[in-house]
């Protein structure tokens, strides 16, 4: 009996880790480029503030191809769309390699986005393969736990390798280090990770309910992007942004209407769903939305403009360093928090660190030393939510919507990040004339802004955690 008790755990074992190897790529994808932007700014010949677009255009094409490839997930199969989203991702890799231009990079970039599902899926995958083991919801949280952290941990790899890297080869060499980690990657999916068969449900793709979605958040995004473009006195991007959220309308519609939508929006509604989908879209305002603005004013030169940090690359990466680490931490200690708190409670306490962290910025920002405690606050914070929130979402979906669920968690996150890096963007917006010192750079006050709408964020996302049923799936301690 020992013996084929045994088997089972094994090849879940297994399973897990050659998923870490998948997060190991993603890690690099998210920390490595972070430290060298003002650097690949000027190998294509662009201000610094043009990086922004291709943070907005990656965080559009993730947010759009989450619900699809979720979907898709739970109709052929979990492993066979992580093979092709990370087709998609290698082969944006390597155009940032050989890209000749603003534009081209800015594909490379947008299509890189397609690796924000890989979490997700692997979620789905082992949250497939633990069912009937009466402990799904559990070994699905430990193996949540394990794979952020490997992310994390892989972020700091990343990060650290670029920065030192960076004044010492081209940077057509530099870029092509993480395009092969995601080749590399795809060969270990392949081989590693065993066939799931069919998908778990029978049905058509909701082509209708894509184009809704994709309307909708263009005309947003286009609204945002042209509020930074022609100013928010302009009344075209704020037609923009009402016409968007007026689309929701009808798609809402149409979506709760069809057997097989592309976002079942009468799931999101459940008590179990929206808690945690709402808490992905507020935590997504800061995980992501704050990255560039926290990188900007590292390397801001406080002799020059009268704030900053004034770090070079490789300084940067090692903040970044130090800034994962405790993510990797939150992350680590996510099953611990939770036997002592609960899941509501780790939850509620995960978020309450990431708006402590973030809130530390408005008063203490004139150091390095300040900077590492907030993020340090910050950071424990956001591992946690990171690796905590597939599992509810998984656990309050149907079995043949699981990978919808935890797909939503990513997709609502970034949405999130993309709406919040667009208000940045405008809070950012370039102070001082030609004639003057300080031309190009943000003002102070739209980084303290950056870290308040942070801050209240966070806290809003840990009220409506605390406001969750008890009844709700996954509540309850344990």
């Amino acid at each position: 009996m020992t013996t084929v008790a045994s088997a089972p755990a094994r090849s879940l074992a297994a399973i897990v880790g050659f998923l870490v190897c998948v997060e190991l790529a993603s890690g690099i994808l998210q920390g490595y480029y972070t430290p060298i932007l003002t650097d690949i700014a000027d190998s294509l010949d662009i201000k610094d503030a043009d990086v922004n677009w291709f943070e907005a255009a990656q965080l559009v094409v993730s947010a759009l191809v989450v619900p699809p490839l979720a979907r898709l997930g739970d109709l052929v199969g979990h492993r066979k769309v992580l093979l092709l989203s990370t087709v998609v991702t290698a082969i944006g890799s390597w155009v940032l390699v050989v890209a000749p231009s603003f534009s081209t990079f800015l594909v490379g970039w947008a299509l890189q986005g397609a690796y924000v599902v890989w979490l997700p899926l692997e979620v789905a995958i082992i949250y497939r393969r633990t069912a009937g083991t009466g402990r799904q919801a559990l070994l699905t949280r430990r193996a949540a736990a394990v794979l952020v952290g490997a992310l994390e941990l892989a972020v700091i790899v990343g990060a650290l390798t670029s920065g030192a890297l960076v004044e010492s080869m081209s940077m057509p060499v530099v870029l092509a280090l993480p395009a092969i980690a995601v080749t590399l990657c795809l060969v270990v999916v392949w081989f590693g990770v065993e066939r799931d068969g069919p998908g778990a449900v029978a049905g058509g793709f909701d082509w209708t309910g894509l184009s809704l979605l994709s309307a909708a958040v263009a005309l947003v995004m286009g609204g945002l992007i042209g509020l930074r473009v022609a100013g928010p006195g302009s009344p075209w991007p704020w037609l923009l942004v009402l016409l968007g959220a007026a689309a929701l309308v009808p798609f809402a519609r149409f979506e709760a209407r069809h057997d097989e939508p592309m976002v079942d929006v009468r799931l999101l509604a459940t008590p179990g769903q929206w808690p945690v989908q709402l808490t992905a879209f507020l935590f997504g305002m800061s995980v992501l939305g704050a990255q560039i603005p926290l990188s900007t004013f590292a390397r801001t030169d406080p002799d020059v403009v009268g704030y900053g940090l004034g770090a070079d690359a490789s300084f940067v990466s090692t903040l970044i360093g130090v800034y994962v680490i405790f993510l990797a931490i939150g992350a680590f200690t996510l099953p611990l928090t939770t036997r002592l708190l609960g899941a509501r409670g780790a939850l509620v306490s995960a978020a309450l660190l990431v708006s402590v962290g973030y809130a530390l910025w408005l008063p203490f920002h004139d150091s390095t030393g300040q900077a590492l405690l907030n993020m340090a606050v910050a950071g424990v914070g956001s591992g946690a939510l990171v690796a905590a929130l597939p599992a509810p979402a998984a656990a309050a979906a149907p079995p043949h919507r699981t990978g919808f669920a935890t797909g939503m968690t990513n997709a609502t996150k970034t949405i999130g990040g993309a709406i919040a890096s667009s208000v940045f963007a405008i809070a950012l917006a370039s102070a001082g004339s030609i004639d003057d010192p300080v031309e190009g750079q943000a003002p102070l006050s739209g980084y303290l802004t950056v870290w308040a709408v942070c801050a209240l964020a966070a806290l809003a996302a840990a009220v409506v955690l605390a406001l969750t049923p008890r009844s709700s799936p996954d509540a309850p301690a344990g």
